[in-house]
């Protein structure tokens, strides 16, 4: 099954994205989320990246939704540096990528599959006027 990591510049946006993905998921999903700086502080610490890499590895693939620029180049530093494969950065927004992304993977989607979801979440309409 496809795993999920979530990435953001502070600890406990990531950690509540995940706890919201894994409770859409019915629990069934690897979520992991790595957010913050190691100090505590608002940031990203590659560190905290790649240990939620190797934790959220999967053999289907790891889905990564990062919440601003500087997140995504921490994780392409994190990847590369490990030199993982089977892993994806998506270009989703954050809340509403994860939902569907957890949808998605709970049902054993591909990683492809998977992130083609997240990416609807850009289509998401809230409000009706």
């Amino acid at each position: 099954m496809v795993s999920l990591l979530i990435v953001s510049h502070s600890a406990q946006l990531a950690a509540g994205v995940r706890e919201f993905a894994t409770q859409v998921s019915g629990g069934k999903v690897q979520i992991v989320d790595a957010g913050g700086t190691d100090d505590g502080s608002l940031g990203t610490s590659i560190d905290r990246i790649k240990a939620g890499l190797q934790q959220a590895s999967s053999p289907d693939g790891t889905l990564v939704l990062a919440d601003i620029g500087g997140a995504v180049l921490s994780v392409e530093m994190a990847i590369e540096e490990l030199q993982l494969a089977h892993v994806h950065i998506s270009d989703a927004p954050l809340v509403e990528g994860a939902y569907l992304a957890a949808l998605e993977a709970s049902v054993e989607s591909t990683l492809e599959e998977t992130a083609v979801a997240a990416l609807q979440g850009r289509e998401m309409i809230k409000v009706h006027h």
